[in-house]
């Protein structure tokens, strides 16, 4: 376990709205987050970083997994105090497509899987429980392709590609926030995409057995824009948030769907004010109000989306609070934000 130098960060306190001093140990950059309850909180990112608090973010423990210093830790789920599994974001054939996962609350790590072959780019990971879960890479030879696990992450194999429709040309994820992988119930699970000329949603009903794919009102510029994050409430509806990361301050292209047959069809949904800003993350409150982040500010996307914020931010999941979320971001950012919602209506 190898600590970093302290650093001074602001942590908001949910309870009041106010900001408090709390020392973080790093300045990674943060795409992980794991909110598992009102007390427990993973992150994880570059640098080989991963944080945890069992004190509702009140004390951080920051920790580097040792022997992957130089891997970004882009995706995490946490079950507990003790147990998580992180993914490494990068080209696997310069080894940077692993997976490890810890039972001793980061105390150790173990190294569960490597994928070499190039192409394989993990994007994100998710679980419908302890046992089962998922992972996602960028196509290869044309297929997108992922990983399931029914052990609990200490062994992943990979879904037939024959059960993938077919990837369109520069079509890939985005491994931004871990939340263009989605998961719902015992076994719905959805992911999203951009770079080729429709951004499109995936779709399985059976943990990634069997898909389907249907497109959506976006058409994405470039390989920087698309669909970065999605959010379900239940098996029919859902949010898909993106946008062009490479002009974050505005786009002419939609930065905001829904959809309320399960992801088959999508509307357009409330701009953004400014519109066609990009939003790297979304997640639901307690209240319903869904809340979205990016590099330019937070939004809370009720009947239209209202900036609250200014701050940098990469990801964001629900609290056990009803109106807080927790985010994180660059410089080691990990917080809890109460969330103004009487100011939005």
């Amino acid at each position: 376990m190898k600590f970093c130098s302290s650093l001074i960060l602001l942590v908001a306190i949910a309870a009041n709205g106010q900001w408090e001093r709390v020392n973080v140990a790093t300045t990674s950059s943060l795409r992980g987050l794991s909110v598992v309850s009102q007390n427990v909180v993973w992150a994880s990112g570059s640098e080989g970083t991963v944080m945890r608090t069992g004190d509702g973010g009140k004390n951080w423990s920051v920790l580097t997994v040792p022997g992957a210093e130089k891997l970004d830790f882009r995706g995490i789920r946490a079950f507990d105090e003790k147990t998580a599994i992180i993914i490494s974001s990068g080209p696997a054939e310069k080894g940077q497509a692993q997976i490890y996962r810890t039972l001793d609350s980061g105390k150790t790590w173990k190294r569960v899987f490597e994928e070499k072959r190039a192409g394989v780019f993990f994007d994100a990971i998710a679980f419908w429980d302890r046992k089962h879960g998922i992972v996602l890479s960028d196509p290869v030879e044309g297929k997108f392709v992922l990983f399931t696990t029914e052990d609990g992450g200490d062994t992943w194999q990979q879904v037939l590609p024959v059960a993938l429709p077919p990837a369109l040309k520069n079509e890939g994820a985005f491994a931004a926030s871990n939340s263009c992988l989605t998961v719902q119930g015992s076994s719905n699970v959805w992911f999203a995409t951009g770079g080729a000329n429709v951004a499109r949603v995936f779709r399985s009903p059976d943990r990634g057995a069997t898909w389907a794919v249907y497109e959506t009102p976006m058409r994405p510029e470039n390989a920087s824009s698309g669909i970065f994050s999605l959010a379900f409430t239940d098996a029919t509806n859902g949010i898909a948030v993106g946008g062009d990361y490479a002009h974050p301050e505005s786009s002419n292209l939609p930065n905001v769907m829904q959809t309320r047959d399960g992801g088959i069809t999508w509307q357009v949904g409330a701009p953004t004010a400014p519109a066609g800003v990009y939003l790297s993350s979304v997640t639901r409150l307690q209240s319903g109000v869904f809340f979205a982040v990016g590099t330019t500010g937070t939004f809370v996307l009720a009947k239209s989306g209202q900036k609250q914020t200014d701050q940098s931010l990469n990801a964001t999941q629900q609290s056990n609070r009803a109106s807080t979320v927790w985010v994180a971001g660059p410089n080691g950012t990990v917080t809890q934000i109460a969330v103004d919602l009487e100011a939005k209506r």
